[in-house]
């Protein structure tokens, strides 16, 4: 997959949705934030990570001093400025090379990393977005794939400093897109250890699984539908979902 070209995509995608939009409209999906604010935490959020990547820092950076942070007043200038943040991302890694080390949340990652990390946050803010001014959401199957995936990478390596962890031990979770053409991509089977949770490819009985498109399954795991939507289909002990999504981080 080209990430940088997707990551193009859905920024444009966004900016276009929120351009004529209300500012202070609320978002549901992300308490006491309005729209003006998920635009600007996705804009400031590249531009942090290609601070981080280009100054190759060996830490946390306050992202109140990225540099143009902040979004214009107009419109226009905020699209153009979303539009700019991205690129941002891209051009730090060409400069400082893809495979250079970068730190990330999750430990020391190749600078790479970061494209498909403000990816998949861009696509969940933009399905934020839909849900607040009450318009549709599509996303490729295949991109929602990988975003599920890149998010239960997060979870994985999280999961051993978070307890209790997200699913008990010897309990596994099984994930099935319904979609066709995803192949071994689109099946995902979780297993709680006494120490964190790991993730493969595969098509394997869990003690419960959830099965439906893979966009649907990615908005669920990430709570921007209920539990219990009957867009999913739900198999086995329901209690292992549910615990699943109440522990994993957000």
């Amino acid at each position: 997959m080209d990430y940088a070209a997707a990551l193009f995509e859905q920024n444009r995608q966004l900016g276009e949705l929120t351009r004529d939009a209300d500012p202070s409209v609320p978002v549901p999906s992300c308490p006491g934030w309005s729209l003006g604010q998920l635009v600007r935490h996705v804009g400031r959020g590249h531009r942090w990570a290609a601070t981080i990547i280009r100054e190759r820092a060996d830490s946390v950076v306050d992202p109140r001093s990225v540099p143009g942070g902040k979004p214009p007043e107009d419109p226009d200038g905020v699209v153009k400025w979303l539009s700019d943040s991205a690129a941002t991302v891209v051009d730090a890694v060409a400069a400082v090379g893809a495979d250079e080390p970068s730190w990330t949340f999750v430990g020391p990652k190749p600078s790479a990393w970061w494209v498909r990390r403000r990816l998949h946050e861009e696509t969940v803010h933009r399905a934020d977005a839909a849900l607040a001014l009450g318009t549709g959401y599509e996303l490729p199957a295949e991109l929602a794939a990988d975003g599920l995936s890149e998010w239960l990478d997060l979870v994985a390596a999280r999961s051993a400093a978070t307890r209790p962890a997200p699913l008990e031990p010897g309990t596994t979770l099984h994930l099935h897109a319904t979609d066709d053409g995803l192949g071994p991509d689109g099946e995902w089977m979780l297993r709680g250890t006494e120490t964190e949770v790991s993730w493969e490819h595969g098509h394997v009985k869990g003690t419960a699984a959830v099965r439906g498109s893979a966009v649907d399954l990615l908005l669920a795991t990430l709570r921007r539908l209920p539990a219990d939507t009957d867009r999913l289909e739900f198999i086995g002990d329901a209690r292992v979902w549910s615990t699943f999504l109440e522990r994993s981080p957000f």
